[in-house]
């Protein structure tokens, strides 16, 4: 698990006045983790451009040029100039080598490292930086990311566009406009560069951290003389679309439960490792609501809920539906795992915003952060291509996702996974976490084509899922 932030402007305050370190060291640290990346790429590439900014970020890109010189053939080009006082100063001794910026792009080049703008650019870009960026996109190249691509603004929006990296080359630490889902497809693979100080010492305390494959925590057995009762009973409330319930029963077998029952009237052709009943049934540990259930939610079910303080993952419908907000306000054990759109149906159930899809997917994290303040007691995962898991003041994020769990049902097997282990009596945060981790390897792990993954190969997965 590492940390993520805002920004690094208070961190690099800190090595200043604390640390004695000077913006310069600084930078000829984050130079140098750029320059150590591009020395160890394929030694054929020997053409790099360097694209410069006015600013700090473009300083970092005129540092890079320097320790790279002699050694590649290194262009770098800055349309802006340069403005900033670390810029002129990085610019004066690039010039003593004898090195001048060129004029114009090269028409081909093996590398190309974008040092236009930072992570604090938050206005759009202008005809010329646009005009500018879609040149460097279409060229045939190994793409480099200075800090973050030009064009993401801080809540991870493209403004209107952005530089479309293979890695980004981020400095002190991760921010998260690198984690919001409209700029995962310019990010590429992100790498941490230390400046002057190990990351332990530079990174202070945050509310926000970037999940790994190792934070995975699953369901293993180690009493062998248990039965399945040491390992929950899961009721899974049934509607219009058993399917969807169906997958997340047996998904929840999958990853564990005792004992998973389908609640409803006569469902149809289900499983025989999965039970069925009209009711809720007595020894109930945890329940999951709303995959596929449609907009009416029987309310002996909602009562017997509120009145056993079940554990209780809500998904889909729910979200529409007036009484998930008396489940949020009386039970003291709840995820609720909606998508965008089930997002913003939400918020305008229990009375919080009317907003868009877009209007979430601009600001992810805000609006992750304003629902939790609303319902304190409830863990929010808010899937995506970036998926948040938000409780109380923290968040947490998921980001290995991929197109493989763009498939209907997808999000019907990972309910099954989260309140799997909430009958097995994971905390509802744990999870949530754990859960979602192992939807997104099993995802990673499918061996097929991207496009050919179902829901039941997901679940098939879960099997070798160790850790």
């Amino acid at each position: 698990m590492q940390k993520v932030f805002d920004d690094c402007y208070a961190m690099d305050r800190r090595c200043y006045e604390e640390f004695g370190l000077t913006e310069d060291i600084l930078m000829e640290h984050a130079a140098d983790g750029m320059a150590q990346y591009i020395r160890a790429l394929d030694g054929n590439k020997k053409e790099v451009l360097i694209v410069a900014g006015p600013g700090n970020n473009g300083a970092d890109g005129i540092t890079l040029a320097r320790l790279l010189h002699s050694d590649f053939e290194v262009s770098l080009y800055m349309p802006y100039g340069a403005k900033s006082d670390m810029a002129k100063l990085q610019l004066q001794r690039l010039l003593k080598l004898g090195v001048k910026p060129v004029e114009n792009t090269p028409l081909q080049t093996d590398i190309i490292v974008d040092a236009l703008f930072g992570a604090g650019f938050s206005k759009p870009l202008n005809e010329k930086g646009v005009e500018l960026i879609k040149t460097l996109n279409v060229m045939k190249a190994k793409k480099i990311a200075c800090d973050i691509p030009t064009g993401i603004d801080p809540n991870g929006n493209p403004n209107p566009v952005a530089f479309k990296a293979d890695i980004t080359i981020t400095m002190g630490s991760l921010k998260k406009a690198l984690f919001a889902d409209h700029s995962k497809p310019y990010i590429g693979e992100i790498e941490v560069v230390d400046l002057g100080v190990s990351r332990k010492i530079y990174e202070i305390d945050t509310s926000t951290y970037l999940l790994e494959a190792d934070d995975f925590n699953p369901p293993l057995r180690d009493n062998p003389a248990s039965h399945k009762g040491h390992y929950g009973h899961l009721a899974i409330i049934c509607g219009e679309k058993s399917g969807a319930a169906t997958l997340s029963g047996l998904a929840a077998l999958r990853f564990g439960a005792g004992l998973v029952t389908l609640v409803g009237n006569s469902i149809q052709n289900i499983p025989y490792s999965l039970m069925q009943s009209k009711n809720l049934p007595t020894g109930t540990n945890a329940v999951a609501i709303g995959m596929g259930m449609g907009y009416d939610l029987n309310s002996d079910i909602a009562d017997s809920i509120v009145k056993n303080d079940l554990a209780v993952l809500m998904d889909a419908d729910i979200c529409y539906i007036p009484s998930v907000k008396t489940l949020l306000d009386r039970c003291s054990k709840t995820v609720i795992t909606p998508h965008p759109k089930e997002f913003a149906a939400l918020l305008k159930t229990v009375g919080i915003a009317d907003v868009s899809v877009e209007d979430i997917q601009r600001d992810r994290f805000g609006w992750a952060k304003r629902f939790c303040e609303n319902f304190p007691k409830t863990v929010l995962l808010l899937k995506g291509a970036n998926t948040i898991i938000a409780y109380n003041d923290k968040i947490y994020i998921n980001p290995l996702g991929s197109q493989v769990l763009s498939q209907a049902g997808s999000g019907d097997v990972l309910s099954g996974l989260i309140a799997s282990l909430m009958a097995q009596g994971y905390s509802p945060l744990d999870a949530a976490i754990n859960g979602s981790l192992a939807h997104t390897m099993c995802a990673r792990n499918y061996k097929g084509a991207n496009f050919s993954a179902i829901a039941e190969d997901l679940i098939e997965e879960l099997r070798w899922l160790i850790k």
